[in-house]
């Protein structure tokens, strides 16, 4: 029974039913004293799952990789020291523009009227501090109390999924129990599809005169395409005009990157020729749903200029720089398709042709080059690949997917060892797939505890870990020699039992050979947890990485 059949659901009862009816089967956290009696409603709950991490950091990430698989996700934490670990994971959800709820548990009311110097507060009688702190890095937020629980709980994840971006909680432990008015009917969910049919018929008018115009199309894709439910009217889009098309990397994933018209990934002047010159020169640019970000632009050295083209985003879409709000996304990309259909292909659309790897016989010393290689054709379409930021990110976003693969990465937050825990959600978000996930040695050691919960989730991923010996992409952008680039050196084959991995096939790659026999193996093995510590030497890194940092430090002298 749910809680809009029940007359004595608790205000628990009603946010665990909300949750499931939006898809959302686990709930990650960390217990503590004020959360306990909630905890035991959702271990009694038939539809949700209690997913507890080593830390609430871990939980924020994992929620983050959850929510970018299912659609939406959240987590639990206690008041205070519980929520600060966690909101760090929660901004970069934030900045990523990924949905979820964060549940902070904290003191009784009474508590709270008395001013009392509770633990887990500041000491000075304000349980506010930390509610006021989330207020900048969420898009909704209440405190819950029993008269208007549900209708405020509603109310917060609507304008999370709305907007797509995170919404924060915070709940005395008394009203987490307290009994619930009957909610006001179903949860209200956005429809991408509207839109403003005056603004609309605007749009195409102003977007038809454009098209006719242009002898050259080409596309740009973002991850905004993804968050806001475009994905399918992109495609249309694609293959109705035969477009040459390209993604920047937050948007890695969102086209089917074997497409004949795929030209490749899109970073400024760090972008190869063929890809940059379909993008740059192209008469008439369409961008789905792209953000400009320092990290996904070559440090803004794209070529295009941004008031021009055609531009489509989440709730407004423009030509040459006049703006048509109250057009959502995927209602623009729809007419753009209509309005190139059977466009013929030009000569711009020819394409860049998709890397191969050889697979090595000899015993040469692992290199970046190679092992992006050899990583980018061991991917298989059923195969779900977060990349930490670092190497792993920049050496595997050029090279090409396979119809079917999913990629998550954080390149707009970029915050390092988020990538662990993310695969931990992404996995528990979709058995059907297998985790791929890529991580530097440097980021691994910030969030490695996680490593743990999916061997006691009985998680069979396959980890490829980069052991550098510290921060490679620091020692790129500045003083490689110095020392607060260096990291403590981990006997990392020795982690994946000692954390409670059960089982666990360790592998460990210096040479081109031992890699491609590592990979070859983790194809193989399915039924068990694959760590593969990929050891390249410190100072060696991927292509796109070595022209980020020679763009990167030439803007840096600029300014000094």
């Amino acid at each position: 029974m749910n809680a809009t059949e029940s007359s004595d659901a608790t205000i628990t009862g009603h946010l665990l039913d909300r949750l499931h009816s939006l898809g959302v089967t686990h709930l990650f956290g960390v217990a503590g004293d004020y959360n306990l009696r909630m905890l035991d409603e959702v271990l009694a709950h038939p539809g949700v799952q209690w997913v507890g991490t080593a830390g609430e950091l871990g939980a924020a990430y994992a929620a983050d990789g959850y929510a970018r698989v299912r659609g939406f996700a959240a987590l639990v934490t206690t008041h205070g020291v519980g929520e600060l670990s966690a909101i760090n994971g929660v901004a970069g959800s934030y900045a990523e523009h990924v949905p979820l709820l964060h549940i902070a548990v904290g003191p009784p009311r009474s508590k709270e009227r008395d001013g009392a110097v509770a633990h887990h507060t500041l000491g000075d009688g304000d349980y506010e501090h930390f509610a006021r702190a989330f207020r900048q890095v969420v898009c909704a937020d209440a405190v819950v109390r029993p008269e208007n629980g549900p209708d405020e709980i509603d109310r917060v994840i609507t304008t999370c999924l709305r907007e797509s971006r995170p919404g924060y909680l915070r709940l005395p432990q008394d009203v987490a129990l307290a009994n619930a008015p009957s909610p006001s009917g179903a949860l209200h969910r956005p429809d991408r599809h509207a839109a403003d049919q005056y603004s609309l018929t605007a749009f195409v008018d102003a977007a038809t005169r454009r098209i006719e115009a242009a002898d050259t199309v080409s596309v740009l894709a973002d991850c905004l395409v993804d968050r806001f439910d475009g994905r399918a009217e992109l495609s249309d889009l694609l293959s109705a005009g035969s477009l040459p098309h390209a993604v920047v990397v937050s948007g890695k994933g969102v086209v089917d990157e074997s497409a004949p018209h795929y030209v490749g990934l899109y970073a400024g002047a760090c972008s190869d020729a063929a890809v940059r010159s379909a993008i740059d020169d192209a008469d008439l640019l369409i961008r789905a749903g792209v953000r400009l970000a320092d990290t996904t632009s070559g440090g803004f050295t794209h070529g295009y200029d941004p008031d021009r083209g055609i531009s489509v985003d989440p709730t407004t879409a423009s030509v040459d720089g006049v703006v048509f709000p109250n057009v959502g996304l995927p209602a623009a990309l729809a007419s753009l398709a209509r309005l190139v259909e059977g466009r013929p292909t030009s000569a711009a659309s020819t394409t860049t042709a998709p890397h191969l790897h050889r697979s090595s016989s000899g015993d040469n010393p692992l290199s970046q080059a190679y092992l992006w290689q050899a990583v980018g054709a061991a991917v298989r379409p059923d195969h779900t690949v977060i990349a930490d930021q670092g190497t792993p990110l920049f050496g595997i976003s050029p090279r090409r997917l396979p119809t079917g693969a999913r990629f998550l990465a954080q390149p707009v937050w970029g915050s390092i060892g988020y990538s662990l825990p993310a695969l931990l959600g992404a996995q528990l978000a979709d058995h059907s797939r297998r985790g791929l996930l890529l991580i530097g040695d440097g980021a691994a050691q910030l969030t490695i505890q996680e490593l743990g919960t999916l061997g006691r989730l009985r998680l069979t991923p396959v980890i490829v870990l980069v052991n550098n010996d510290g921060y490679t992409v620091e020692r790129a952008l500045h003083s490689p020699g110095a020392a607060y680039n260096d990291i403590a050196p981990w006997r990392w084959p020795d982690l994946p039992a000692a954390l409670g991995v059960p089982e666990p096939l360790v592998l460990t790659a210096r040479t081109e050979a031992e890699l491609d026999h590592s990979l070859t193996t983790a194809a193989e093995v399915t039924d068990r947890l694959i760590f593969i510590e990929a050891r390249t030497e410190r100072d060696d890194t991927p292509l796109l990485l070595s022209r980020f940092a020679e763009i990167a430090k030439r803007q840096a002298r600029k300014v000094q």
